[in-house]
């Protein structure tokens, strides 16, 4: 089974070529269907911002490591007992590519996230086809095309920022980063009651699709002082709600300045793992009194993002699409930039999806 893969540990933005990380299509065995599993023959898999992060060893560095968690495709085969949920052989179907144990403590404290047994189960699914468990699996509306379904995944982060938020109808909203997840969370907080509502991004491009997607206000971080612009457009009370989606260091800082007193700052990104944030508590937990807090996954998000999903203007983020056998390409373009999101298709299933 042709799956994509890190061949090499290594950053995909090293200039040096002997050092570079390597991205390539190789064959894994294709994964057994246990009774309660979903064979799903993949039409399109997207490439996540985390991805070359696996490439420079962040999950370890044992390769060939399988790629792909946001994806979209048809059910090919069902295992015996795999009917609880309706699905049926030649849904269109997209998922969460974690499976909770449903056993351990934080499982049965209402906690997956934190799912004990959640390293167990890894299954790539940018490749011909992926077998998840029927838990994972989500019938896609006939409004979504199976190209616009592969963006479940990530609009399921969009879902649980807005979770860690608690934002509320009115509040002021700035959003740290264009990319995909800071341009979903932004017309998903837009839905929220977000006002004021800023995306700050030193791309233009980005900062012009903000604004096309709900933005009122942009920030361009490098050619201007973030602070007095902020100050400007709250009044000088700050953002009731500040979202990072840059996972830059240099970005995340500065965020807590702009933050509203008893505002809330959630870092929704992955960050590298060295890095440290300074932090005056005095200024920043004590005399302002801020909830700061991150996102490592989005359990019990998927129902509620496949409920929104219809909703999303996502063309934007689903023009640039390469076939599988061009993944070395489609990773070298995204990690030029050049698009706000690159999507592999790993199979012609077109005519199922339209």
């Amino acid at each position: 089974m042709r799956t994509v893969a890190v061949t090499k540990i290594g950053s995909l933005r090293d200039p040096d070529e002997s050092t570079r990380g390597r991205v390539g299509v190789v064959d894994f065995p294709e994964q057994p269907l246990g009774p309660e599993d979903v064979r799903i023959r993949v039409a399109y898999a997207a490439i996540c911002g985390s991805d070359p992060h696996l490439a420079e060893g962040f999950f370890g560095t044992d390769v060939p490591i399988g790629l792909g968690h946001e994806l979209s495709g048809v059910v090919e085969a069902l295992g015996e007992r795999a009917i609880r949920n309706g699905l049926r052989v030649g849904d269109r179907v997209a998922g969460n590519f974690l499976r909770f144990c449903g056993t351990c403590r934080p499982c049965q404290e209402g906690r997956q996230q934190f799912c004990e047994n959640i390293q167990e189960y890894n299954r790539p699914g940018m490749a011909e086809t992926v077998t998840w468990h029927e838990s994972q699996v989500y019938k896609l509306p006939d409004s979504v095309s199976l190209l616009k379904g592969c963006l479940l995944e990530p609009t399921s982060v969009a879902v649980r920022i807005a979770d860690k938020t608690s934002i509320k109808v009115g509040d002021r909203v700035a959003i740290c980063g264009g990319g995909p997840i800071g341009q979903l969370a932004l017309q998903v907080l837009k839905m929220h009651g977000a006002t004021s509502l800023t995306l700050i991004e030193p791309i233009a491009d980005r900062r012009e699709m903000g604004l096309r997607h709900g933005a009122e206000h942009v920030i361009d971080p490098v050619a201007e002082d973030q602070r007095a612009r902020a100050d400007a457009i709250t009044g000088g009370r700050g953002y009731d709600v500040v979202v990072d989606a840059s996972g830059s260091p240099r970005a995340v800082r500065g965020l807590l300045d702009i933050a509203a007193k008893g505002g809330t700052v959630v870092y929704g990104a992955m960050y590298p793992e060295t890095f440290e944030m300074p932090l005056n508590l005095s200024d920043y937990l004590y005399l302002k009194e801020l909830t700061l807090t991150g996102v490592f996954v989005s359990p019990y998000a998927f129902p509620r993002a496949l409920q929104i999903l219809p909703h999303l203007d996502v063309d934007e983020l689903t023009r640039a699409v390469f076939p599988l056998e061009s993944a070395v390409e489609a990773f070298e373009a995204h990690v030029s930039g050049e698009h706000p999101k690159v999507v592999i298709r790993c199979n012609e299933l077109e005519a199922v999806s339209s």
